[in-house]
């Protein structure tokens, strides 16, 4: 919708009620979505935190608008659950008066730092213990101005999760993709190459926008097989998957959302043993006719394939087979023939029936016992 001029976020929080918002319900869906750990948004660039921080008066989720602790509400369903918690924030703040100050001296203040963002970080930590701290909202200003390193060797060495804790790479102008537990390096980054450091790939189903657009078309959804293709080829690159969805103001989970992470779960019911606790194998992905990636676990190597071959027989040209190689197909019973390709690799025949009595679904991963 367009809105007048002069319209302020302010005007939008008591339209924010969350009277919907049932933490249970998400946490299952999260749980059969396949979902290891759940991030939440506590605060966005606009200040406003789901949770009654001490330093945000009126402009948080007790004082106004659900009037409910949404990170903590969350965060009990998540851990009764068994799913990792982490917490997005950011950083900055598009409209505080002390961040526009500081910024006008040209960070050699750091007014915000001290009296919002700094103390709302290790509120949230010792409040909700996270599992993982998603940070943004960094690149305006050097890391000395976010006061990040301090924050950190606390973080690391004297927090209440020293010992678990992870963390990503947005702490000041410069840190993405070279400092932090694990890399974020841009929104929907796709490496091209095996990266050197565990790294996430960050991905939204509203292919245009992070949050709710209540105009949203199907079209504008991503399809099942751009998630699996996401997924696939994060993981063969050794990354992380995280797949974003924007809750309604009234803290639902739109029905396609749903439905697309469900079907993400179903797959991953048949496929896990592909991508969960996999490392990347020495080859990530080749492009014979039909594109193949791999990943590994110990001496088993998976390929995983989103189309199903015309011929029901796949070619893989990177694998070295043994007299001794076993080829099994994830959530088909039995072995699968092979033989060796004329010059090299293998040729595998695949079952005429498809793995599935549902309709076609897309990606299969077959698992290589006794390959090079």
């Amino acid at each position: 919708r367009r809105f007048p001029p002069g319209t302020t976020y302010a005007e939008f929080a008591p339209q924010f009620t969350a009277h919907d918002f049932q933490p249970s319900q998400w946490a299952r869906l999260f749980r059969q979505a396949g979902a290891r750990y759940v991030v939440l948004t506590t605060k966005h660039h606009e200040g406003f935190t789901n949770w009654g921080s001490p330093v945000s008066w009126n402009w948080n989720s007790v004082d106004v608008g659900p009037r409910r602790d949404l990170v903590g509400e969350l965060g009990e369903a998540l851990r009764q659950s068994n799913l990792r918690y982490g917490l997005y924030h950011s950083l900055m703040e598009w409209f505080n008066p002390l961040y526009l100050a500081d910024k006008q001296s040209g960070f050699k203040t750091q007014s915000f730092v001290l009296k919002k963002t700094m103390p709302e970080l290790y509120d949230l930590v010792l409040k909700y213990k996270p599992d993982l701290i998603w940070s943004d909202g960094d690149w305006e200003a050097p890391d000395s101005y976010w006061n990040s390193t301090s924050f950190l060797a606390w973080l690391y060495n004297d927090s209440p999760v020293k010992d678990t804790v992870v963390v990503n790479d947005r702490w000041g102008q410069g840190c993405s993709c070279r400092h932090g537990g694990f890399y974020n390096c841009a929104d929907k980054y796709r490496p091209g190459t095996l990266p050197e450091h565990k790294w996430e790939m960050c991905s939204s189903l509203d292919k245009l926008s992070w949050g709710y657009r209540s105009g949203m078309s199907l079209a504008e959804v991503m399809d099942e097989m751009s998630m699996l293709e996401e997924l696939v080829q994060t993981v063969s690159l050794g990354g992380n998957y995280l797949l974003n969805v924007g809750p309604t103001k009234e803290g639902v989970i739109a029905p396609i959302f749903q439905e697309r992470l469900l079907a993400l779960g179903r797959w991953l019911d048949t496929n896990g043993e592909a991508i969960y606790e996999s490392q990347p194998w020495r080859v990530q992905m080749e492009n014979t006719t039909d594109t193949v990636w791999y990943t590994s676990k110990g001496p088993v190597v998976f390929a995983i394939f989103l189309l199903w071959p015309r011929d029901s027989s796949l070619r893989l040209s990177s694998p070295v087979p043994s007299p001794a190689t076993r080829v099994t197909l994830l959530g088909y019973v039995g072995t699968l023939k092979w033989q060796k390709s004329p010059g090299k690799g293998m040729l595998i025949t695949l079952p005429y029936m498809l793995p599935s009595p549902l309709p076609p679904q897309s990606g299969w991963a077959v698992k290589l016992e006794g390959v090079k």
